[in-house]
Formats: C-alpha cells, sequence, structure tokens
C-alpha cells in the first residue's frame, strides 16, 4: 500500500473538520454580529465591574480547555445535531424573554446558550460530549449574582454580631447598619462578598473538573467554595470593626482596603485548595473522555447539503425572536407626555420645607417625571416622585438597579425592607447625620398595579409579548 493511499483518510477527516469548524465559525459571528449589543454589553460589565472581572479570564481558559482535548477530539468525526437546534431555539427564547421584559441577564445568557447550541448542531452531540465541561464553564461569562447582594449584606452584619458578641464588643444592629461604642459602621455592598462568592464558585468548578472524579467529591468541593468565602468574608469584616474598637478607625479602615483586596482572595484560595488538596483523585494527566465510547463506530461524513441547512436553520432560529418582537410584541406604545403636574391630594399642601438630607427618586429615561413636598395639618411631610414611560424597551426600564426610591450615585443606603402598603414594596434608607427614610414605591405596567420587581418584569414580559399596553409609572 502506498504512502498516498494511506494519507487518504487523513485528508478526508481533515476536510471534514475544517468544512465542520468553518460553518460553526461563521455562524458564530454571525449570531455575535446580530446580538452585537448584548455581547459588547457583556464585555463592559466584565472589565468595568469588579464584580465580574473574572469573566475575562473564563473566555482563555475554555479555549485551554478545548486545546488540552484537540488530541482526543480529533478521533471523533463531527456530524450535524438536531439536539444542538433546540439549544439554539431555547437560547433564542430566552434571548425574546430577557428582551421583552427588560432583563438584560436573560438576554445574555441567551447569546451564550446560542453559541453553545452552534457548536452542538455545526459538530455533533459525540464533539459536545467531549467538550461538555469547557461548554458547560462559558455559563460562568454570563454576569449575574448581584441579585444576593442584599441577603449577603443581611448575613454578613448578622454573622459580625455574632462574633463581637464572642469578643465581648456591646454593639447593636439595624438592617446592614452596626453601632459599637467607637463607631458606626455600615456592611455596605462592597462588603457583602459577593465578588470573591462568585469568583469562587467558578474556580471551584474548574479545579472540580481537573481534580476529582467522584461526584460526591466534587459536590462536598463547591459547597466548600460557597461556605468559604461567605464565612471568610464575615470574619473579615468582624475584624475590621473589632480593630477599630481595640486599636484606630483609621487603621481599621486601611487594615480593611488591604485585607479586602488581592490578599484576602488570595488566602481565600489557599484555604479552599488546603481543604481539598487531601482529597483530590484525578491524575493530572488523565484522558478528558474516551473516544471509543463516545463514538464507537464513526458515522458517515455528513453531506455539505445537510451542513448547509442546518447552518440555515440554526440562523433561523436565532433571527425569529426579531421577526416576533417588530411584528408583533411592539405594538402598543403609549402616547408620550411632555411634563406630568403634581397632583393635588385632598389633606395635604404643597411644602417647601428643606430636607434633612437630599434625596431625589430616580427614573433615568422617563418621558415625564416630577417630584413635590407636601404636609398634612399635623406637619408630617412627604415627598411624592411620579415617573411616565410610553414604553419600556431599549433599556429605559421602570423597575430595576438604581431605578426608584434609592439612588446608588447619592449617599443614602439601604439598611432593611418594612411594611409596605397594598401592592408596593416599602424600605428604609439612611444616609450620614444619621438621616432616615421611609420609602414606598409602587409600579402600573399596562394600568395594572404590580407588586415588586419580579411582577413587573413579568408584567412587561406579558405585554410586549402579546402586544399589549406597554405605558408604565413608577409612584
Amino acid at each position: 500500500m502506498s504512502a498516498e493511499a494511506v494519507s487518504l483518510p487523513r485528508l478526508a477527516a481533515l476536510t471534514t473538520w475544517q468544512r465542520h469548524l468553518g460553518t460553526l465559525a461563521t455562524f458564530a459571528a454571525l449570531i455575535l454580529l446580530l446580538f452585537a449589543r448584548d455581547a459588547i454589553d457583556m464585555a463592559r460589565i466584565w472589565w468595568d465591574t469588579s464584580t465580574f472581572s473574572h469573566c475575562l479570564l473564563i473566555v482563555p481558559i475554555i479555549g485551554w480547555l478545548v486545546w488540552q482535548r484537540r488530541e482526543l477530539l480529533a478521533c471523533l468525526t463531527p456530524a450535524t445535531s438536531r439536539f444542538g437546534l433546540v439549544i439554539i431555539a431555547s437560547g433564542a427564547f430566552a434571548w425574546l424573554l430577557g428582551e421583552a421584559g427588560g432583563v438584560a441577564t436573560f438576554r445574555h445568557l441567551g447569546l451564550v446558550v446560542m453559541l453553545q447550541g452552534a457548536v452542538v448542531a455545526t459538530l455533533g452531540t459525540a464533539v459536545a460530549r467531549g467538550m461538555i465541561f469547557p461548554l458547560a464553564y462559558a455559563l460562568f461569562l454570563v454576569p449575574v449574582g448581584e441579585e444576593i447582594v442584599p441577603a449577603l449584606q443581611t448575613f454578613t452584619a448578622e454573622l459580625c454580631m455574632v462574633m463581637l458578641g464572642w469578643a465581648g464588643v456591646p454593639a447593636h444592629i439595624e438592617g446592614v447598619f452596626i453601632t459599637t461604642p467607637h463607631g458606626y459602621f455600615e456592611v455596605a455592598e462592597a462588603c457583602a462578598g459577593v465578588k470573591f462568592l462568585i469568583a469562587m464558585i467558578a474556580y471551584g468548578a474548574l479545579v472540580c473538573a481537573l481534580c476529582f472524579q467522584s461526584w460526591w467529591r466534587k459536590a462536598a468541593f463547591m459547597a466548600a467554595a460557597v461556605v468559604v468565602p461567605i464565612l471568610a468574608n464575615g470574619i473579615r469584616a468582624w475584624g475590621t470593626i473589632y480593630v477599630a474598637e481595640t486599636i484606630d478607625p483609621g487603621f481599621a479602615a486601611s487594615f480593611d482596603h488591604i485585607v479586602y483586596g488581592w490578599f484576602f482572595f488570595a488566602i481565600v484560595i489557599a484555604l479552599l485548595m488546603a481543604i481539598g488538596w487531601p482529597f483530590f483523585d484525578r491524575a493530572p494527566d488523565a484522558p478528558a473522555f474516551d473516544p471509543a465510547r463516545l463514538q464507537p463506530l464513526p458515522p458517515h461524513p455528513v453531506a455539505p447539503r445537510r451542513l448547509a441547512l442546518t447552518a440555515i436553520i440554526a440562523l433561523t432560529l436565532a433571527l425569529a425572536p426579531f421577526v416576533w418582537l417588530q411584528s408583533i410584541a411592539a405594538t402598543a406604545r403609549g402616547p408620550a407626555m411632555e411634563q406630568i403636574a403634581a397632583p393635588e391630594i385632598s389633606g395635604w399642601r404643597p411644602s417647601a420645607a428643606r430636607m434633612s438630607h437630599p434625596w431625589r427618586a430616580v427614573w433615568p429615561d422617563a418621558d415625564s417625571a416630577v417630584q413635590a413636598r407636601y404636609r398634612d395639618g399635623n406637619g408630617r411631610t412627604v415627598d411624592l416622585a411620579i415617573a411616565y414611560y410610553s414604553a419600556q424597551d431599549g433599556g429605559r426600564e421602570l423597575v430595576g438597579y438604581g431605578r426608584g426610591g434609592l439612588d446608588p450615585a447619592s449617599d443614602w443606603s439601604w439598611v432593611r425592607d418594612i411594611d409596605a402598603p397594598a401592592g408596593a414594596r416599602a424600605y428604609r434608607i439612611t444616609a450620614p447625620g444619621p438621616a432616615h427614610r421611609d420609602v414606598a414605591q409602587f409600579s402600573l405596567i399596562g394600568g395594572d398595579l404590580v407588586e415588586g420587581g419580579a411582577a413587573a418584569n413579568l408584567a412587561t414580559l406579558r405585554q410586549r409579548l402579546l402586544g399589549g399596553d406597554q405605558r408604565a409609572i413608577g409612584v
């Protein structure tokens, strides 16, 4: 047999891989072009928000994981997969929900899932199974997790109170504010530890894939990756307060900045690895998968026409949300208002009394907004703010972070939720002074009163998907 004859199967296989990889690259580029706004938005969040700066490492890590598997993947024959089309359709639907409901997380998730589905659809299930962890690890590209900041703030503050009690330091807590004989401390958003928690979960998943085989050990290590940073952050916050009480508040501030930086992250990683190291049960050079098990019999090469048809169907599925929103969902924009007038309220009269600390409600990009102060016959004073949106689209949202009664750029800080009137969300905020304010926030979507951010997003989603009344009012 000649050397030329021996090389023909290799040439055929190489051509097959080139054809499928070329189709994948083309489709992925089109997806990123179609959803460029969301791709750029994700990249901007990774770069500008310290909570998600670790995402900048996820893409090269995924590339390294795939490169590690290159020789094993070369033993497989790429194919097409209908299941990949299902994944793309799921991602497109998630993006549609996010776009209609004004939830950026769903749009970002939908984009990542569509790219994952593109790999499965154009390379086949056998190749996708060989890259199952790199594909799944791409989910960490989605910037999500800041929603748990209030819960982490509260837990950290309560943990500090427990440890202050053990240390014999008298303290009083109100929400996320702790008062001691020598200071007034806030467990702020930056002190909640969410950025280290999210980064440690991503790191823990990587360690589980590379260092463990037993699912029980993987589960235990992931549990440690969640618990250890939360407890360590609580100890850090307690240490800052304790140093301020026993040494000097100024020294405590500098101590906190040093410990809270990369030193703290390095200590947490070292602690987590020290816990898991004795239980590693996977050899460093162990193969990621067995090609013979994933593809016992090589399939027939996919005809170029079938591969092209798969790509066309995939692109059609990705375009479907745009067509739906343009033809059906965005049909009920309300009339624009030049300016809302402050209403007259029985038993209350307008007041020009100064606030103890400046406060304003924030609704960016509202069509119209007004804020006024009122006083009743008993001397009680309230501030009323109203915002009107003719529709919620293109980032114009009634409910979300930095919208409503708490401006993150101001001196006001959230303390805790309080009892609310029917149909509202109520919470207490505080500012230096100290100044306290109780805020009740109402949201009307399409004329219906909805309670809470989740209900508002669902109502907006329903109106946009079904072409209903999209007008929104915040009070």
